[in-house]
Protein backbone atom coordinates (compact mmCIF):
# COMPACT_ATOMS: atom_id res chain seq x y z
CA UNK A 1 0.00 0.00 0.00
CA UNK A 2 1.51 3.35 -1.04
CA UNK A 3 1.53 6.40 1.18
CA UNK A 4 -1.34 8.10 -0.68
CA UNK A 5 -3.73 5.22 -0.11
CA UNK A 6 -2.64 4.92 3.53
CA UNK A 7 -3.47 8.60 4.10
CA UNK A 8 -6.87 8.22 2.38
CA UNK A 9 -7.65 5.14 4.46
CA UNK A 10 -6.68 6.96 7.65
CA UNK A 11 -8.84 9.96 6.70
CA UNK A 12 -11.81 7.69 5.94
CA UNK A 13 -11.43 5.88 9.26
CA UNK A 14 -11.16 9.22 11.05
CA UNK A 15 -14.39 10.44 9.44
CA UNK A 16 -16.22 7.24 10.42
CA UNK A 17 -14.96 7.57 13.99
CA UNK A 18 -16.10 11.21 14.08
CA UNK A 19 -19.58 10.30 12.81
CA UNK A 20 -19.89 7.58 15.47
CA UNK A 21 -18.82 10.09 18.14
CA UNK A 22 -21.25 12.76 16.87
CA UNK A 23 -24.08 10.22 16.76
CA UNK A 24 -23.34 9.06 20.31
CA UNK A 25 -23.23 12.63 21.67
CA UNK A 26 -26.51 13.49 19.95
CA UNK A 27 -28.20 10.42 21.46
CA UNK A 28 -26.68 10.98 24.89
CA UNK A 29 -27.68 14.62 25.25
CA UNK A 30 -31.13 13.97 23.79
CA UNK A 31 -31.66 11.34 26.49
CA UNK A 32 -30.17 13.56 29.21
CA UNK A 33 -32.75 16.18 28.32
CA UNK A 34 -35.56 13.67 28.71
CA UNK A 35 -35.93 13.46 24.91
CA UNK A 36 -38.56 16.22 24.66
CA UNK A 37 -36.30 18.85 26.26
CA UNK A 38 -33.10 17.34 24.88
CA UNK A 39 -33.69 16.76 21.19
CA UNK A 40 -33.80 20.45 20.23
CA UNK A 41 -30.57 21.69 21.83
CA UNK A 42 -28.82 18.38 21.13
CA UNK A 43 -29.67 18.65 17.43
CA UNK A 44 -28.46 22.24 17.07
CA UNK A 45 -25.35 21.39 19.11
CA UNK A 46 -24.63 18.49 16.75
CA UNK A 47 -25.07 20.74 13.72
CA UNK A 48 -22.82 23.36 15.32
CA UNK A 49 -20.03 20.81 15.78
CA UNK A 50 -20.60 19.42 12.28
CA UNK A 51 -20.14 22.93 10.91
CA UNK A 52 -16.90 23.34 12.84
CA UNK A 53 -15.71 19.96 11.59
CA UNK A 54 -16.56 20.93 8.00
CA UNK A 55 -14.51 24.11 8.50
CA UNK A 56 -11.50 22.01 9.65
CA UNK A 57 -11.58 23.38 13.18
CA UNK A 58 -9.86 21.40 15.91
CA UNK A 59 -11.78 20.85 19.15
CA UNK A 60 -12.53 18.30 21.87
CA UNK A 61 -15.92 16.80 21.07
CA UNK A 62 -17.51 16.34 24.50
CA UNK A 63 -16.78 19.75 26.06
CA UNK A 64 -17.59 21.48 22.76
CA UNK A 65 -20.91 19.64 22.55
CA UNK A 66 -21.74 20.43 26.17
CA UNK A 67 -21.06 24.14 25.62
CA UNK A 68 -23.14 24.21 22.42
CA UNK A 69 -25.96 22.29 24.13
CA UNK A 70 -26.15 24.90 26.89
CA UNK A 71 -25.95 27.81 24.46
CA UNK A 72 -28.62 26.38 22.15
CA UNK A 73 -31.04 25.13 24.79
CA UNK A 74 -33.76 27.73 24.23
CA UNK A 75 -33.24 28.31 20.52
CA UNK A 76 -32.84 24.60 19.80
CA UNK A 77 -36.17 23.82 21.44
CA UNK A 78 -37.95 26.63 19.58
CA UNK A 79 -36.52 25.56 16.21
CA UNK A 80 -36.55 21.76 16.42
CA UNK A 81 -39.58 20.85 18.55
CA UNK A 82 -42.16 22.32 16.12
CA UNK A 83 -40.50 20.42 13.25
CA UNK A 84 -40.60 17.19 15.26
CA UNK A 85 -44.25 17.77 16.27
CA UNK A 86 -45.37 18.35 12.67
CA UNK A 87 -43.36 15.32 11.50
CA UNK A 88 -45.03 13.11 14.12
CA UNK A 89 -48.49 14.30 13.00
CA UNK A 90 -47.67 13.66 9.33
CA UNK A 91 -46.29 10.18 10.04
CA UNK A 92 -49.42 9.41 12.07
CA UNK A 93 -51.60 10.62 9.18
CA UNK A 94 -49.65 8.53 6.70
CA UNK A 95 -50.00 5.36 8.79
CA UNK A 96 -53.69 6.05 9.43
CA UNK A 97 -54.51 6.56 5.75
CA UNK A 98 -52.35 3.58 4.79
CA UNK A 99 -54.39 1.38 7.14
CA UNK A 100 -57.59 2.70 5.54
CA UNK A 101 -56.24 2.12 2.05
CA UNK A 102 -56.82 5.79 1.16
CA UNK A 103 -54.21 6.36 -1.55
CA UNK A 104 -54.57 10.11 -2.18
CA UNK A 105 -54.53 11.27 1.47
CA UNK A 106 -51.62 8.91 2.12
CA UNK A 107 -49.71 10.39 -0.85
CA UNK A 108 -50.51 13.92 0.35
CA UNK A 109 -49.16 13.08 3.83
CA UNK A 110 -46.00 11.58 2.33
CA UNK A 111 -45.46 14.61 0.08
CA UNK A 112 -45.90 16.98 3.01
CA UNK A 113 -43.47 14.88 5.07
CA UNK A 114 -40.82 15.01 2.31
CA UNK A 115 -41.30 18.78 1.96
CA UNK A 116 -40.92 19.22 5.72
CA UNK A 117 -37.77 17.07 5.68
CA UNK A 118 -36.20 19.18 2.94
CA UNK A 119 -37.02 22.43 4.74
CA UNK A 120 -35.49 21.03 7.95
CA UNK A 121 -32.43 19.83 5.99
CA UNK A 122 -31.73 23.44 5.02
CA UNK A 123 -33.01 25.14 8.18
CA UNK A 124 -30.82 23.31 10.71
CA UNK A 125 -27.44 23.99 9.02
CA UNK A 126 -28.71 27.53 8.33
CA UNK A 127 -29.46 28.01 12.04
CA UNK A 128 -25.81 27.43 12.98
CA UNK A 129 -24.30 29.19 9.94
CA UNK A 130 -26.24 32.45 9.67
CA UNK A 131 -27.33 34.98 12.26
CA UNK A 132 -31.05 34.61 11.55
CA UNK A 133 -34.01 35.12 13.85
CA UNK A 134 -36.18 32.10 14.52
CA UNK A 135 -39.13 33.63 12.64
CA UNK A 136 -37.01 34.10 9.51
CA UNK A 137 -35.38 30.68 9.57
CA UNK A 138 -38.12 28.44 8.14
CA UNK A 139 -39.30 30.92 5.44
CA UNK A 140 -35.66 31.40 4.35
CA UNK A 141 -35.05 27.63 4.29
CA UNK A 142 -38.26 27.10 2.29
CA UNK A 143 -37.15 29.67 -0.31
CA UNK A 144 -33.74 28.03 -0.64
CA UNK A 145 -35.34 24.59 -1.05
CA UNK A 146 -37.56 25.90 -3.85
CA UNK A 147 -34.79 27.93 -5.51
CA UNK A 148 -32.31 25.04 -5.59
CA UNK A 149 -34.18 21.93 -6.83
CA UNK A 150 -30.97 20.14 -7.82
CA UNK A 151 -29.48 20.62 -4.36
CA UNK A 152 -32.75 19.49 -2.80
CA UNK A 153 -32.63 16.30 -4.87
CA UNK A 154 -29.07 15.64 -3.66
CA UNK A 155 -30.17 16.04 -0.02
CA UNK A 156 -33.18 13.82 -0.61
CA UNK A 157 -30.99 11.13 -2.20
CA UNK A 158 -28.58 11.22 0.76
CA UNK A 159 -31.45 11.02 3.27
CA UNK A 160 -33.08 8.09 1.46
CA UNK A 161 -29.74 6.28 1.19
CA UNK A 162 -29.09 6.64 4.93
CA UNK A 163 -32.66 5.57 5.73
CA UNK A 164 -32.32 2.52 3.46
CA UNK A 165 -29.00 1.59 5.07
CA UNK A 166 -30.56 1.93 8.53
CA UNK A 167 -33.43 -0.39 7.62
CA UNK A 168 -31.15 -2.89 5.90
CA UNK A 169 -28.49 -2.81 8.62
CA UNK A 170 -30.01 -1.84 12.01
CA UNK A 171 -26.58 -1.61 13.65
CA UNK A 172 -25.63 1.05 11.11
CA UNK A 173 -28.82 2.89 11.93
CA UNK A 174 -28.13 2.87 15.65
CA UNK A 175 -24.40 3.64 15.57
CA UNK A 176 -23.97 5.87 12.52
CA UNK A 177 -27.16 7.11 10.86
CA UNK A 178 -27.93 10.22 12.91
CA UNK A 179 -24.35 11.46 12.95
CA UNK A 180 -23.84 10.59 9.28
CA UNK A 181 -26.91 12.57 8.23
CA UNK A 182 -26.04 15.61 10.37
CA UNK A 183 -22.45 15.74 9.09
CA UNK A 184 -23.33 15.15 5.43
CA UNK A 185 -26.28 17.54 5.55
CA UNK A 186 -24.09 20.24 7.07
CA UNK A 187 -21.18 19.66 4.67
CA UNK A 188 -23.44 19.81 1.61
CA UNK A 189 -25.48 22.79 2.80
CA UNK A 190 -22.40 24.85 3.61
CA UNK A 191 -21.35 24.43 -0.01
CA UNK A 192 -24.84 25.22 -1.29
CA UNK A 193 -24.92 28.34 0.90
CA UNK A 194 -21.49 29.45 -0.32
CA UNK A 195 -22.57 29.04 -3.96
CA UNK A 196 -25.80 30.92 -3.32
CA UNK A 197 -24.03 33.74 -1.45
CA UNK A 198 -21.48 34.07 -4.26
CA UNK A 199 -24.24 34.21 -6.87
CA UNK A 200 -26.17 36.87 -4.92
CA UNK A 201 -22.98 38.86 -4.39
CA UNK A 202 -22.24 38.72 -8.12
CA UNK A 203 -25.74 39.94 -8.95
CA UNK A 204 -25.34 42.77 -6.48
CA UNK A 205 -22.18 43.93 -8.20
CA UNK A 206 -23.71 43.93 -11.67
Amino acid sequence: MNTGWAIKLYDAADEVLWVIKLNALWFLFTLLGGIALGIGPATLAAYSLARRRSSDESFHAFPAFLTAFRQEFRRGSLVVLPLVAVAVVLVGNYLYFAALGAALPRLASLTALVALGLIAAYALPMAVHYDLGIRLLLPKASLVALARPASSLVLLFVAVSIAFGSVKFPVFGFVLAGGAWIQLDTWLCLRFFAENDARLHLKGNQ
